[in-house]
């Protein structure tokens, strides 16, 4: 059976966790619980020695990255066109989207996230006001750019259904959510395609797949493996 390996406080993984359940794709959920660095375990080295997620394993075939794991989904399990569309100018909106998005909507609201999330735990205190507001207005830019280049005045990305852009965009940009930054206020256009693109989704499916992130300020801190803490810290001295 096909294997994907996930954890779902990650915005790729959430990503491929929803594509797959909204399209009946059966799998076997292997959790790699990033905080307790189980993706350093000699066991998920075996399987993908990037030790990231998510990765998929199908039978003796395995692959890593997000963007290349659902382009897979879709063309092996023949999912519905709207996701991918065989339509050159429509696939290539959707390709555009793909390949801006990695260094716009997820690195900047990943940032916001780091800062008022991660930071105060690793650190002990709060994020100085100064990177904060700088971390806010990239992402206030890009949410500009998102909306006058891609969304315009369409339902969805790519016109007048959900494809995987939207599927990338609404898992990234629900990051900052989860740390009390809400990304769709005063922006009535955005949250207009918030909507749609949850209820193609489905809205329980959506929520169940979203509640770790969340809730992730209220919940009980469990200690942080120490690699994990180390490599954290590296990464977020950084940014």
């Amino acid at each position: 059976m096909l294997e994907l390996y996930l954890d779902l406080t990650s915005q790729p993984c959430r990503a491929v966790y929803l594509f797959a359940k909204k399209n009946d794709i059966n799998f076997e959920f292997r959790e790699v619980n990033l905080s307790k660095g189980e993706q350093y375990s000699p066991e998920f080295k075996s399987v993908n020695p990037l030790r990231n997620v998510p990765t998929l394993k199908d039978g003796d075939f395995t692959l890593a990255e997000s963007i290349a794991i659902l382009l897979y989904l879709a063309s092996k399990f023949n999912t519905p066109d709207h996701w991918y569309p065989a339509d050159l100018e429509k696939r290539a909106r959707v390709d555009e989207y793909l390949s801006w998005q990695h260094s716009s909507v997820r690195a900047h609201s990943s940032r916001v996230f780091c800062y008022k999330a991660l930071m105060p735990i690793l650190f002990g205190n709060e994020t100085d006001p100064e990177k904060m507001e700088a971390a806010m207005k990239e992402l206030r830019t890009t949410l500009d750019q998102f909306e006058e280049k891609f969304l315009q005045d369409k339902p969805f990305i790519v016109g007048d259904e959900i494809s995987l852009a939207d599927l990338i965009a609404i898992v990234e940009l629900m990051q900052p959510v989860g740390a009390g930054v809400d990304t769709f206020k005063d922006r009535p256009k955005l949250d207009a395609w918030q909507g749609r693109v949850v209820a193609a989704l489905g809205t329980e499916l959506f929520q169940d797949t979203h509640k770790y992130i969340l809730n992730c300020m209220n919940m009980k801190r469990e200690p942080l493996n120490p690699v994990m803490v180390e490599a954290l810290k590296t990464k977020l001295r950084f940014i």
